[in-house]
């Protein structure tokens, strides 16, 4: 049983600890903490803990070490069988044992043959609690066989043909990995025409004259040993049909010519497999590969298609330009015909391959270690899968269960072991296989018998201290069998503490959620089983917070001045604090302007620089608490600049003194303009490789007036110097004569050198070139080294030209590699450069997490634990872990949408994550997968898991319906996210009165299964207010409410109807039809006076009788003017209708008849009097945009008013 110490978790509901409970005696009945003394104490049967794989194949020039590692409580005894039989190793010298250990280390490197260890072993380990036995572990040596020597005679073909060069490996084992060179070591070019099979033939769909070479070479590469296999050089040579006939022209008659015409294009015709169809079987979780090359002229195309289904999307790809078809991960459901169509221009052949996906066993449910108590019962469940259907059988101590000693506590049904009333002898270690045709599994799981009284692990007297206000955690690591029982008390006479107030957790701790003054004091613990009791007290003191009582404030203060904050701290008398400050986030300058006294921080002749956050940071041993404020550092008071001016530019520059690597400049100053030169600047430019560009290359003081400079080789260089004062730097010289410097070799190496592969088998080496400048001379080149970190072998060279990349081919998968780039030139080899550790690619891990478990924390939160991925394995850098999870949906949601299927990644190696977010009462699935910087690995088995009920969402509607004079009948639809199972409705309402005060609230509780409810017995012509809300066994949802009125009385209903409509009364319309039309009548006669121009009766009326309410305006009031007899050619006064853009303006006139049908209530123009006796208030004010441009008219205005 793998040991581990108990998580702390709040305690749970009664009836959820008695199902954990349940599934826990299922699984492991007790789990023992990792405490030293304790294990010391405790008896354990033996675990196999590290062994050899089950095909185990050595290096036959090293020695052979057989792991078996185990442990146990007493230390276990190691024997080994070889073949089925007692392996004696005391009887072979050569063998020997480790001590402690299992392991076997077989000593052939002085004498002896790999081969004649070759056999099965198995190990066991026993003490006297049981017999762990590991697998069968067969052990093989590796083999690089030679190439049988065979005499290859020249192919000569016709341009157009197809050819098949055989490669034929020597049967090794492992079986090598085959590619292509030639002489030089390069890999030949592949492409859709040129490829290499699966059994490492190179085909040729149509060979061109390029094709001819005499070094096509095959070679093996045996991983195993670091070897590699050369096949003897195949010569190819391709004719054109003229060159074939001059050849054979003298040796043949004219019937013999070799083709009498070109070779003319044809339709594909497979090189592999022959024939229509074939057949193919593979195992689950390996790699399916299937192949398909055509020969062809054109080169056909390869595609696949899978009969009666659809090619996995995650799983599939495409090799070697697309003639092979690889799906990873393969499993039974990738059973069936798939199809490979090669097609060109003249037309397509296909060709059915049958494939059919095997399985050995793999587990569903590996047996688990069992610590039960005598008395207790328990199961030993094994369950596997496979094609065909593995067999399971049990062992006892390493023997079938069958010829085992008989125990009375145990049955066995089929792949379950059921014990019950288990004493001290019924421990053992079983053993669960699970086999068929293509394989085994084996599984170790104990059965332990303890029977322990209770100790409690926890120091006795131990001193907790807590901050008041916070959570308290007081622990009380315990173990016993059978599992105690656990109780706090607090004082010496004090009762059991209660679950209310306190938290219990699983393990023992006890939580006081919010610590107080007064939860100081002792507590007790006391464990109890029937076999004893234990306890151990521990103190709790609750001390006061830190707390900053005077905080630093923002200052601005001026350059030179001094600046003080200051950071007062209260805190618990018992604790001594620490007062710390900082400048933004980091520590104080290390400067003597900064003291810091009890309180204060004080900075004098303050600077630019001390401008930031100042934070006072109070921490004692248990909290800590900060404060911060800004300090804004400005220029003091202004005063008059000097006129001053930059130096003028020097000039008369000079070289003397040429060497190949210095050379002296010399030069004059200009004038320093009142401000003294402090330095002098100069720079190069460089005219063979960087023209126009001018580079810093030295400083001097400003006394001087000559510079000695040191120079690189193979520069053309010219120099220009610039004068610097307090105000700035001059303008530049004139540049300097230019210097062309001698070559040399490179005195420095490329930069940034790194090896990092782009595909699985090979390494790509990238490094930044030299500049032109740093070449130091003509021819510049680059040597280019590597080898594999871990192996003997030597250096590998190349020298390229001046590139930035080179491609190492062939390289297993991600293997680290020492890389160097060296630096030459004509003139010479760089210093030796420095070495560099890169990998090659990275290809897809091969494995999948095992062990997923998954932990409901609540309705929706999970927590996920895996086991990580062996970094063999994961071939390549570990990037972190994927899970892929979703939730299961019912056979209608499923065929409305997909599965929308969700993502987290967990960075590094991770063996645990959180699913946040999830649905309450839902079904999830959810697998894992290892991430490497060239993908994902294939997907553990799913797992699923059921989130708890929580609480509803609101009903999705609520109506009410049939209101009569004393009832209201409700109507609604359930949540639509129910989060559970519905256990009712509760409905409250309450009576609103007219000033909308509320009365008293009614509940009612409804049955679920309702969705129509009717109140009776309510007050008439009363507004109600009405509050719905769901339940389910988690709690209560969210409320939707709705208000509505009973109808009103009778009585008062008969009084309305007898009240009569004014507005549909006959008499009512014929008046207001005879206003209308007496004001229509009068707006035309108003219009046709307007024309003639004057003034009209309404407004001589209004000059007679003025309305004391409404009078007109007066001309410098902005009232318009009177009507004038001019022509129309004349400029129109003040007031006239229209502008001369003929639009009307909101601000410029009033007088728009649309303005009267639909102007604002209360706009009184030159008729306002008119339209306000006539045309009666407008119940809705226009909206903005309804001025008229036009010219005024009749028809207009009764379109407007209408």
């Amino acid at each position: 049983m793998q040991l581990k110490i108990m998580p702390k978790k709040k305690c749970l509901s009664a009836g959820r600890m008695l199902l954990i409970l349940f599934l826990s005696q299922m699984i492991s009945a007790l789990e023992v903490p990792l405490d030293s003394k304790l294990l010391e104490d405790l008896v354990q049967p033996p675990t196999i803990t590290q062994q050899s794989p089950k095909d185990y194949i050595i290096d036959p020039r090293e020695n052979i070490v057989i792991q078996c590692e185990a442990k146990g409580k007493p230390p276990p005894s190691f024997s080994w069988t070889r073949n089925g039989t007692h392996f004696d190793i005391d009887k072979d010298p050569l063998v020997t044992m480790k001590p402690g250990s299992g392991t076997l280390t077989i000593n052939i490197m002085t004498e002896g043959k790999a081969e004649t260890y070759e056999g099965v072993y198995q190990c066991t380990a026993r003490n006297e609690r049981g017999a762990a036995i590991s697998n069968n572990i067969i052990i093989r040596p590796s083999r690089s066989p030679l190439w049988t020597k065979e005499k290859l005679e020249p192919i000569i073909l016709r341009n157009g043909h197809s050819l098949v060069l055989p490669c034929r490996p020597p049967i090794g084992l492992p079986p090598p990995i085959i590619f292509w060179m030639d002489n030089s070591f390069q890999r030949l070019p592949q492409s859709e025409r040129v490829s290499q099979g699966l059994n490492g033939d190179l085909y040729f769909s149509n060979v061109l004259p390029e094709d001819t070479r005499e070094d096509y070479i095959c070679y093996a590469r045996f991983n195993h040993t670091q070897t590699i296999q050369q096949k003897q050089p195949i010569s190819v040579k391709v004719f054109s049909v003229d060159e074939l006939n001059d050849t054979i022209a003298a040796n043949l008659s004219d019937t013999e010519f070799y083709g009498a015409k070109s070779y003319r294009e044809r339709p594909p015709t497979f090189l592999t497999p022959e024939g229509n169809a074939s057949n193919k079987e593979e195992l689950r979780g390996n790699v399916l590969s299937l192949e398909c090359i055509a020969e062809g002229l054109p080169t056909p195309v390869i595609y696949w298609i899978k009969e009666d289904g659809t090619l996995p999307i995650n799983r599939t790809f495409y090799r070697n330009f697309k003639k092979t078809l690889q799906i990873i991960q393969v499993s039974e459901a990738d059973s069936g015909n798939y199809q490979c169509i090669a097609k060109n221009a003249l037309g397509a052949i296909h060709h059915t391959i049958s494939v059919t996906v095997k399985a050995a066993p793999y587990w569903i449910m590996a047996p688990q270690n069992l610590v039960l108590s005598p008395g207790e019962d328990g199961t030993l469940i094994c369950r596997a899968n496979g094609k065909p259907k593995p067999r399971i059988s049990w062992l006892s101590n390493g023997v079938p269960v069958e010829i085992a000693p008989d125990d009375p506590s145990r049955k066995i049904d089929g792949d379950t072991i059921i014990f019950s009333n288990v004493q001290e002898r019924s421990s053992a270690v079983y053993q669960c296989n699970a086999s068929n045709e293509y394989g085994y599994l084996l599984a170790n799981a104990f059965v332990n018998v303890l029977a322990e009284p209770p100790r409690i692990l926890t120091s006795v007297n131990t001193l907790y201290q807590v901050i008041a206000n916070r959570p308290a955690l007081l622990d009380c690591a315990f173990f016993g069998s059978p599992l105690p029982t656990i109780e706090w008390f607090k004082g010496a006479k004090g009762s059991a503490l209660r679950e209310d107030i306190y938290v219990l957790h699983e393990n023992g701790t006890l939580e006081i959620p919010v610590a107080q003054k007064d939860s100081t004091g002792t507590y007790t613990c006391v464990a109890r089983n029937k076999l004893g009791m234990a306890k151990n007290e521990v103190r709790l003191e609750i001390k006061d917070p830190t707390r900053i009582i005077k905080h630093p404030e923002y200052a601005v203060v001026q350059r030179g001045n001094t600046v003080s904050f200051e950071c007062k701290v209260k805190h618990d008398e018992t604790l001594i604090p620490t007062v710390t400050w900082l400048k933004d986030s980091g520590e104080l300058p290390n400067d003597g302007r900064f003291h810091v006294n009890q309180d204060h921080l004080v900075i004098t002749d303050v600077n630019d620089d001390d401008g930031g956050t100042y934070t006072c940071v109070a921490n004692t041993t248990l909290d800590i608490v900060s404060a911060s404020a800004v300090l804004n550092v400005v220029a003091p008071t202004p005063t008059p600049a000097p006129t001053y001016d930059v130096p003028n530019a020097p000039f008369d520059l000079e070289l003397t003194d040429q060497l190949d690597k210095t050379v002296q400049l010399s030069w004059t100053p200009g004038d320093d303009n009142n401000s003294p030169i402090t330095k002098f600047i100069i720079e190069y430019e460089d005219a063979m490789h960087e023209a126009g560009l001018w580079h810093h290359q030295t400083e001097v003081s400003g006394t001087q007036t000559t510079a000695q400079l040191k120079l690189s080789p193979y520069v053309n260089y010219s120099f220009r110097v610039m004068a610097v004062n307090s105000l700035g730097r001059s303008l530049p010289s004139e540049p300097s004569e230019q210097y062309l410097t001698k070559a040399a070799e490179p005195d420095q190496n490329p930069s940034f050198v790194e090896g990092l592969g782009s595909e699985p088998d090979n390494l790509v080496i990238t490094w930044k070139p030299l500049n032109g400048f740093e070449s130091n001379g003509p021819g510049l080149q680059y040597k280019v080294s590597w080898r594999q970190k871990d192996g003997d072998d030597e250096w590998t060279s190349v020298v390229v030209a001046n590139v930035s990349k080179y491609i190492v081919s062939g390289t297993p998968t991600f293997v680290p590699y020492l890389i160097k780039v060296q630096a030459l030139n004509d003139a010479g080899f760089a210093p030796e450069p420095a070495v560099i550790m890169g990998h090659s690619g990275e290809d897809l891990p091969m494995v999948a997490p095992g062990n997923v478990q998954v932990n409901v924390v609540n309705s929706t939160l999970a927590e996920v634990h895996w086991d990580p991925v062996p970094l063999k394995s994961i071939r390549g850098h570990l990037q972190g872990y994927r899970i892929y999870y979703w939730k299961e949906q019912n056979t209608s949601q499923r065929n409305r949408r997909h599965i929308e299927k969700k993502i987290l990644t967990f960075q590094g190696s991770k063996t645990h994550g959180m699913l946040p977010g999830l649905e309450p009462f839902s079904h999830y699935t959810l697998n894992v997968r290892v991430v490497n910087g060239k993908g994902e690995g294939p997907a553990s088995p799913d797992r699923v898991f059921n989130t708890p009920e929580g609480v509803p969402s609101a009903p999705s509607s609520l109506k009410i319906v049939n209101p009569t004079l004393d009832s209201l009948t409700l109507e609604w639809d359930p949540p639509s996210h129910p989060n559970g199972i519905l256990t009712e409705y509760t409905l409250k309402y309450q009576p609103i009165n007219n000033t909308h005060e509320l009365g008293p609230l009614v509940d009612l509780k409804i049955p679920a299964n309702k969705t129509r409810w009717t109140l009776k017995n309510l007050n008439f012509s009363t507004r109600y207010k009405f509050y719905l809300h769901a339940q389910t066994s988690a709690g209560s949802g969210n409320q939707i409410t709705e208000e509505a009125v009973t109808t009103v009385d009778e009585g008062k209903m008969a009084m309305a109807s007898r009240q009569v409509d004014i507005a549909t009364q006959g008499w009512f319309i014929g008046l207001m039809c005879a206003v209308a039309l007496l004001i229509l009548i009068l707006l035309i006669v108003c219009f046709i006076r307007r024309n003639k121009g004057g003034k009209y009766p309404v407004k001589e009326k209004e000059d007679a009788h003025a309305d004391p309410e409404i009078q007109p305006m007066k001309e410098d009031d902005g009232t318009f003017g009177e009507y004038s007899d001019a022509e129309d050619h004349k400029p129109l006064k003040k007031g006239s209708r229209t502008p001369s853009d003929r639009t009307v303006k909101k601000e410029d006139s009033d007088d728009s008849l649309v303005d009267y049908g639909e102007g604002v209530n209360g706009q009184f123009n030159e008729d306002g009097s008119f339209i306000g006796q006539y045309s009666g208030k407008k119940e809705k004010e226009p909206a903005e945009g309804n001025e008229s441009s036009e010219a005024p008219s009749p028809v207009n205005a009764m379109n407007s008013f209408v």
